[in-house]
């Protein structure tokens, strides 16, 4: 590239234009039909909104999603990916908090009905590109996107992602994770998570990227075979699901020479499968959509030694990569400084300056930064559940149990998961009997996400207390609680 990128869209602006940049199925696009779109998408935006205006997207992954994540921008609006998943009243919640003026959903969500102007996610044609679209100094505006995270209030808290902040976790990416110019990238997760800057940083490098609608085995095959993908972003799950494919043996994944994984820790077994049966180099990260993406790495190497003489490695979260400084507060909290923190919590200055204090995101994580330099991540703060690579508040699921007239008291928690990394568990006092697991789970999915919906309820006759009265979630992930007869 010949200069260094100011804004999302002239990452594909610096890209050899003849150069694919999106593969979706049976649909491909180059580089150059990709600014296209994105000029074209643009214009279309600043005659529908004004400049600063929030739009929001809900849809399936598809090139047109992508068009819109670099157009919005490009047109000084704010880009708000909308989690697919959510139910109607949570969706209605978020455009509502990020005050969209506008939402872009694919066809499949046209029965669906929302209190904002709708549009169908599709690249719409403009009848001239006008010359220069997408580049104008007077519409840029510092955010780019506007992505809503879980908080332990359960309260939607939207961080503000700048250009500078995404470009730099890119940035930092490639500088871990080298991505070479004829590097073919495979993205399976979801494109409203901001696991998204990875098409930043792989369209920095000039490279395509390969979208998946979501994770199947069968379909990482096929792109391996089909497309000679060479890098691809997976969950330590995903990998095992892999493993335990009819079709899994060693060329199922063609060329591919490195995965990179976060979310939850490498299971040493997985890690074995991966030396002894593939030619993989393995990638970990560690970050959190108020930091743009992942800001500390784990490579092929450390891997390698944690396989080795260095089994700590595999439960470190990884060195701070690109211009991000890391350290410890006193209370044990790891806190980081660095061009990739967000801008703040959108419409909330008192979370935002609890969060970031003199530059100093605090993560919410209790960690240490041994000798080396590695950063070890030993508990969340936190009372998030991370379920299948989705966080979860449970203090919102408790709500939700709460309004079931047969609920006297409710705590969530997360417990482990073979597959999903941990289960969300609701551990309930009733006031009357009879009712039995499935209606409380089903009340619950009635009002929130099915992955938000408790995969176990457990019944006792009280929670346990601390010393201020309140449920000792400690005790309970312990297996505390006074467990309840039922007939």
């Amino acid at each position: 590239m010949s200069t260094v990128p100011a804004f999302l869209d002239e990452v594909v602006r610096q890209a050899p234009p003849e150069r694919t940049a999106l593969i979706d199925g049976d649909r491909t696009m180059t580089f150059g039909e990709l600014v296209d779109a994105v000029d074209r998408a643009a214009q279309w935006l600043r005659g529908q909104t004004v400049p600063g205006d929030r739009v929001a997207l809900l849809g399936a992954n598809s090139i047109d999603f992508v068009v819109w994540l670099y157009a919005i921008p490009a047109a000084g609006r704010i880009a708000v990916p909308l989690n697919a998943r959510l139910a109607d009243p949570e969706l209605a919640q978020l455009l509502e908090v990020a005050g969209a003026s506008l939402l872009l959903r694919d066809r499949a969500m046209e029965g669906r009905s929302f209190p904002v102007p709708t549009e169908v996610l599709a690249t719409p044609v403009a009848a001239e590109p006008i010359a220069g679209a997408g580049t104008q100094g007077d519409e840029r505006i510092e955010v780019a996107w506007l992505i809503f995270t879980s908080g332990t209030t359960g309260r939607p808290k939207g961080a503000m992602l700048t250009h500078a902040g995404l470009l730099a976790a890119s940035a930092a990416g490639s500088q871990a994770r080298a991505v070479a110019e004829d590097d073919v990238y495979l993205y399976p997760f979801p494109l409203f998570h901001v696991a998204a800057y990875n098409v930043v940083m792989v369209h920095r490098s000039g490279g395509p990227v390969v979208l998946l609608p979501g994770f199947d085995s069968d379909a990482v095959f096929d792109a391996c075979r089909d497309h000679g993908v060479t890098q691809m972003s997976l969950a330590p799950t995903m990998l095992a699901m892999l493993f335990d494919h009819p079709r899994w043996d060693a060329d199922a994944l063609g060329g591919t020479r490195v995965v990179g994984y976060g979310a939850s820790p490498m299971p040493p077994p997985i890690l074995e499968r991966v030396l002894d049966e593939t030619e993989v180099g393995l990638s970990q990260g560690y970050g959190m959509t108020e930091l743009s993406g992942n800001a500390a790495y784990l490579d092929a190497e450390d891997h390698r030694r944690a396989a080795g003489d260095a089994p700590h490695l595999l439960r470190a979260a990884g060195r701070p990569a690109g211009d991000n400084e890391f350290r410890i507060a006193d209370d044990g909290e790891i806190l980081v400084r660095g061009p990739q923190v967000m801008a703040g919590y959108w419409n909330q200055p008192e979370l935002t300056a609890e969060a970031i204090v003199d530059g100093w995101l605090h993560t919410g994580d209790i960690g240490r930064i041994d000798g080396d330099g590695v950063l070890h991540v030993i508990d969340r703060k936190k009372d998030i559940i991370i379920t299948g690579g989705e966080n979860v508040a449970s203090r919102e699921v408790e709500e939700a149990l709460l309004s079931h007239p047969g609920v006297r008291a409710a705590a969530v928690i997360g417990e482990p998961d073979e597959r999903w990394g941990e289960a969300v568990v609701g551990v309930v006092v009733m006031s009357e009997p009879g009712v039995v697991e499935g209606e409380l789970v089903a009340h619950v999915r009635a009002q929130l996400a099915g992955y938000k919906t408790p995969k176990r309820i457990r019944f006792v006759d009280a929670l346990p207390l601390n010393a201020s009265g309140k449920v000792d979630k400690t005790q309970l992930r312990r297996g505390a609680g006074q467990p309840t007869r039922r007939s």
